[in-house]
């Protein structure tokens, strides 16, 4: 019984050529090796398929049925066989129908939704973009079976696997804002200043420990959190009505402060900054499509991260 697995495919090669120039010598030649290589290839298709395939004739060498049977599969085979194994044609974003998936925190969406969407809008209005929130557990099934492109974070908190690939985007530093006209903080607080202040904390989880928090602990201290919200939509707002003090990322406080009057002012500890990053799978590294979205997203990055940060 016939095995593929016993059959040189490199022969069906030679096969083509072969009852194209019905004719050893030039066969050899189309295919870059030595006549007597090509007489030794001939003999083996003649082992591997049990027919003489091409006979000596006063009028030269004439395939048999066996070989005439097999021209046109065996051509159709090959020409299959070079498309698959075709680089990827080059993506167009103008006209592609793809739907990205991007997992990623209120944080990221605010700073870089809005850049990305209009870019879209402009040269790829075909393509969709589906959010979806960040979650406790990393989304390594996601990643890997599809469907998720990319997961976009603070890489210290996502800490994904080192499989994954991850990519820088920006900086970002902890800052903190007040109303513009808050009665006892005006300038940059002292460490005093600042826990006698009534507190907001964002906490997606409800959690109550912010790393300030954990920073706090680490020095005996706390401070009075007197609200505590999932979102972060509501928290300037909240903030230039009332006396609160809200402590966040330095280029989320920026954008908030062109929405309402705040003051944007440093936090009185000495605490890390945070890098933000984009992570994928290696499994969508080359895929065209996939590395145009990328390319968009480091852009916007970069742009953020030129973007001085003044405390």
């Amino acid at each position: 019984m016939f095995s593929l697995r016993n059959f040189d495919l490199n022969l069906l090669l030679a096969f083509d050529v072969l009852m194209q120039e019905r004719n050893v010598t030039r066969a050899a030649e189309r295919m870059f090796i030595t006549q007597s290589a090509m007489s030794h290839t001939l003999h083996r298709l003649r082992q591997q398929l049990d027919d003489p395939l091409l006979i000596k004739t006063p009028s030269g060498m004439q395939p048999t049925d066996r070989a005439l049977a097999l021209v046109t599969p065996v051509r159709s085979l090959l020409l299959e066989m070079e498309r698959l194994l075709e680089p990827p044609q080059a993506f167009d974003p103008a006209t592609s129908q793809r739907r990205f998936t991007i997992a990623a925190t209120d944080y990221m969406e605010f700073l870089l939704l809005p850049d990305l969407s209009r870019l879209i809008e402009q040269v790829a209005p075909g393509i969709d973009i589906h959010v979806k929130r960040t979650e406790p557990a990393f989304p390594l099934t996601q990643l890997e079976n599809g469907s998720l492109d990319v997961v976009l974070g603070f890489s210290s908190v996502l800490e994904p696997p080192a499989q994954l690939n991850c990519e820088h985007l920006f900086v970002d530093l902890m800052a903190c804002v007040v109303r513009e006209d808050h009665p006892s903080i005006r300038h940059a607080p002292s460490l005093a200043e600042y826990l006698a202040a009534a507190h907001m904390l964002i906490s997606r989880t409800g959690s109550q420990v912010g790393v300030i928090d954990e920073k706090l602990a680490e020095l005996g201290l706390e401070r009075r959190i007197n609200l505590i919200v999932p979102h972060f939509l509501s928290a300037p707002l909240i903030v230039a009505e009332t006396d609160m003090i809200l402590s966040l990322p330095y280029r989320l406080a920026a954008q908030f402060r062109k929405l309402v009057a705040l003051k944007i002012l440093p936090v009185p500890l000495d605490l890390p900054s945070y890098d933000l990053a984009m992570i994928w799978h290696p499994l969508r590294e080359k895929d065209p499509a996939h590395c145009w979205l990328r390319e968009q997203i480091k852009a916007i990055g970069r742009s953020i991260d030129a973007t001085a940060i003044e405390l």
